[in-house]
């Protein structure tokens, strides 16, 4: 047995299913590089979940498994103060979502408010399955295999945590243990950044900066977005807030500038382009070290170690937990 974390623990993990853009790092990664200084944290490749939507269509999992991991070190998660792992290499992740399957009820998983959602955003897909209805229930094996205190979600999240909450009461109850501690959530304030465009962030919409674009890449999408459409000349005052740009300012740039930009805007004191210029500094600041140390690692050999030695680390604590699990359930 190794010894009780001294720190409160965390997990948190990624589908594995294409790369990374500007919204993961500040959404995510930025949020899991300041957590490893405060908790024992676990950060997981979920490339199990990828098949909830995507069983059907598999070949690029491992590919983007890797170049996710080159990503995740490269915008500053650290393998030597964080577990870096994948699920699937941990099988204690199947066994547990096999044992909370015997006991949750039906009604549970279907009451899941993005289980419905989810069916009428990807109508062109087939996903009456069980593995697309019981993706909360394998999120929940995810956190409590780990013991887990903490969990970082966003707000749309939350019914997905208290499922897993209300299972650690009832998997306590019926077997009259204590396992697994009730999970809390760690809601931090992240801005939700459209694409480019005022659209959904995503990479089919090419509206979303990629942590691998090249600078010249960034460049022309920046300069490319629409702003304030009722800013027509460069002498007609305009409104920040219903400018994505200045959203974007708000999130990447310092202060003074964000006050800079949209004091210009409203007086006509700088121009569309002038203002995308200084959001491409702020851009480049973050960018320029991510994209050199993506490249320097996403073929390089040492990602193996660190996965072999990650997905080591995972399966000592899984398998402390699976002892504790077959004890309390008697198998």
């Amino acid at each position: 047995m190794t010894a009780a974390p001294t720190r409160q623990r965390v997990l948190s993990g990624m589908r594995p299913t294409g790369p990374l853009h500007l919204g993961h790092y500040l959404g995510a990664l930025k949020n899991w590089v300041t957590m490893q200084d405060t908790h024992d944290c676990f950060f997981m490749s979920a490339d199990l979940h990828a098949l909830s939507t995507s069983y059907d269509d598999t070949g690029g999992v491992r590919a983007a498994r890797r170049v996710n991991l080159a990503e995740w070190i490269a915008c500053g998660v650290d393998p030597a103060r964080a577990v870096v792992f994948e699920q699937s290499r941990v099988a204690e992740h199947s066994e547990l979502h096999v044992i909370l399957s015997m006991i949750t009820p039906l009604s549970w998983l279907e009451r899941v408010p993005t289980y419905k959602e989810q069916q009428e955003n990807l109508s062109h897909k087939d996903l009456s399955t069980y593995g697309f209805l019981g993706y909360p229930l394998l999120q929940s094996a995810d956190i409590i295999l780990y013991r887990a205190h903490a969990v970082p979600v966003g707000q749309d999240q939350l019914p997905h945590l208290e499922l897993t909450r209300e299972l650690v009461r009832r998997f306590h109850h019926l077997y009259s243990c204590q396992v697994f501690p009730e999970p809390e959530a760690i809601l931090s304030p992240v801005p939700k950044l459209s694409g480019l465009d005022g659209r959904k962030m995503s990479k089919s919409y090419n509206n979303a900066l990629m942590l691998g674009d090249s600078k010249e890449d960034v460049k022309k999408k920046v300069l490319a977005a629409p702003t304030d459409p009722q800013r027509i000349k460069r002498t007609d005052p305009g409104n920040p807030e219903v400018c994505n740009i200045y959203a974007w300012h708000k999130a990447l740039s310092a202060l003074p500038v964000v006050e800079e930009v949209a004091a210009g805007c409203r007086s006509a004191g700088i121009g569309c382009v002038d203002c995308k210029k200084k959001l491409l500094v702020a851009m480049d600041a973050i960018l320029d070290p991510v994209r050199e140390k993506r490249a320097e690692l996403v073929n390089n050999t040492a990602l193996d170690d660190i996965l072999v030695e990650g997905n080591r680390r995972a399966r000592t604590v899984a398998h402390e937990t699976m002892e504790m699990v077959r004890d309390a359930v008697k198998l």
